[in-house]
């Protein structure tokens, strides 16, 4: 629940119903559904991270079109890539501004060697800043960027060239995803001087649309509008607030009282009374996420394919849609959304069918009675509304072909720690996409590369992976397509996860709130929107 410190604020800002400006067009509060860990976007993976910084304070070398998966030019103007596809050469923006705030005054703008400290400090632990604030950078390396970028070179100011080992076909879509934000040099240096270089995660500094103002933890963060910005049409709000509120319903009801005009994360029960409220508007869009069941194939007896097949067939997926998602989710047959491009409209699902599940239980020889683990996430996420409810209908469901479904939950954060540490019999997990590449749900999930990461199956198929790691190493997209389908068929057929659903993602807002754009990567942005009268 938002803590009262933040109510103080709200009404003095004029920004509650009852205020004298609570429509105003230059200020805005999103009800956001948690606190960031911090405001340094390469050192994290979720959205909530990525809002408070990323789609804040920060600009990347390219980044993607508000509301799409196309890549367009962002701190770079254009880039050239070599015949062979191992060298990026980048075209970097003039005469843009890095934030003036009251700890830090930037004596130049934006150049060559901001990129070359953002992308250094990922690749060298022996540089001075990285060895000052040792930390990890989760992305990057799951991706295999830091075995793959051999050089950074700056041509000049403002031309600046990566040298890659292998190609690298979603090179640019990488580019463009939060992690790789850009920082400003000249601030980690005077960090550095300081002997304060954790306050990068605290006090940040970019040349994003929005200024860091202030932070209070589990309460609220504040912003001010870039007035100097390099594209001055994505900035109409002076004051961009987020309203840190954990509790959907209360949410909503911030919401309707109009002390938010943007939040997140409705609950499927509250869909219908906001649509049916005229001061509210609600888009939605078929979700670029998927809600799944993860086999750890490294346990017995899911090492057994038959015992997989069993439980995937077992599972009654349209009930878990009808009660858990009410409507609001799709039924997945695949290991991606059917939005990806290459995504292969041939594959189907086994049918719902427990006495054939009990006779594949029965020749794999696993007795009636047998106990597994399913792991049930503790969170509400864009993927899955309520885990503990679909625990309890797969528990119910795999009851009835004779296995015993025993339901763990953890912390969020140990539950992720434990699941990559290979704990999980069976586990309820998802995925959102973050960079339209099919690259980032094949290789990134199930790819032999990930199985201590997001690969939570541990499954290492050479096939599968010969497949994917071909098409993420050629730039026709045809030739891609192609591999990729052939990946899809054979994780179907072997089956380390059952697919169950696509949530709808829907987007409550005042009716006044202008310019607002759903991510298909299921992150918050405030580029070009506006409150109106």
């Amino acid at each position: 629940m938002l803590k009262t410190a933040v109510i103080p604020f709200l009404v003095g800002a004029g920004l509650l119903a009852s205020a004298p400006f609570a429509h105003a067009a230059t200020n805005l509060v999103y009800c956001s559904e948690g606190s960031p860990a911090g405001f340094d976007p390469a050192q994290y993976t979720t959205g909530t991270d990525f809002d408070a910084a990323a789609e804040t304070v920060f600009n990347r070398l390219s980044q993607f079109e508000r509301g799409g998966t196309a890549v367009i030019p962002g701190l770079a103007t254009r880039w050239d890539v070599s015949p062979d596809g191992l060298s990026y050469t980048f075209h970097l923006r003039e005469g843009v501004k890095f934030h003036t705030t009251d700890y830090f005054k930037p004596t130049r703008t934006f150049n060559a060697d901001d990129v070359l400290f953002t992308f250094n400090r990922m690749l060298d632990k022996d540089m001075p800043f990285r060895k000052a604030y040792p930390t990890e950078f989760p992305y990057f390396t799951d991706m295999g960027m830091d075995a793959n970028i051999t050089q950074i070179e700056k041509i000049d100011d403002y031309t600046v060239k990566f040298v890659l080992k292998t190609v690298d076909a979603a090179f640019i879509q990488n580019m463009a995803m939060s992690f790789a934000s850009i920082q400003s040099a000249e601030y980690a240096a005077q960090l550095l001087k300081q002997g304060k270089p954790a306050d990068l995660n605290q006090k940040p500094i970019g040349t994003g649309p929005f200024v860091f103002s202030r932070y209070q933890k589990d309460a609220q963060i504040r912003y001010k509008g870039n007035t100097e910005y390099w594209n001055p049409a994505d900035v109409k709000i002076d004051n961009l607030i987020f309203a840190i509120t954990t509790d959907a319903s209360v949410r909503m009801q911030k919401l309707r009282k109009n002390e938010c005009q943007v939040t997140a994360y409705p609950r499927p029960a509250d869909i219908k009374p906001l649509e049916a409220d005229k001061s509210l508007q609600m888009p939605n869009q078929a979700g670029f996420n998927l809600g799944y069941i993860s086999y750890n194939v490294t346990h017995k007896p899911l090492d057994q394919l038959k015992v997989r097949q069993a439980l995937d067939m077992a599972v009654n997926k349209q009930q878990i849609i009808d009660s858990v998602y009410q409507g609001a989710g799709q039924l997945a047959v695949n290991g991606m959304p059917p939005t990806q491009w290459s995504y292969d409209t041939t594959i189907k699902d086994a049918a719902y069918d427990p006495e054939k599940a009990k006779q594949l239980l029965k020749e794999a020889g696993v007795k009636e009675g047998t106990e597994i683990t399913l792991w049930a996430m503790p969170v509400q996420r864009p993927y899955n509304p309520n885990a503990k409810l679909m625990a309890e209908m797969l528990q119910s469901d795999w009851a009835k072909v004779g296995i015993k479904a025993k339901i763990v939950s953890y912390e969020w954060g140990e539950y992720i720690k434990r699941a990559k540490a290979g704990e999980t019999d069976a586990m309820l997990i998802g995925w959102s996409g973050d960079n339209g590449d099919p690259d980032n749900w094949l290789g990134v999930l199930f790819g032999c590369d990930a199985v201590n990461g997001n690969n939570f199956a541990k499954w290492c198929d050479p096939q599968f992976d010969k497949l994917i790691k071909a098409a993420k190493a050629t730039t026709d997209q045809a030739q891609r397509t192609d591999l990729y389908k052939q990946a899809q068929h054979r994780l179907k057929d072997q089956v380390p996860m059952t697919p169950i659903a696509h949530s709808t993602v829907y987007q409550p807002m005042r009716a006044n709130v202008e310019g607002f754009k759903i991510s298909p990567f299921g992150l918050n942005s405030f580029y070009g929107v506006s409150v109106g009268k």
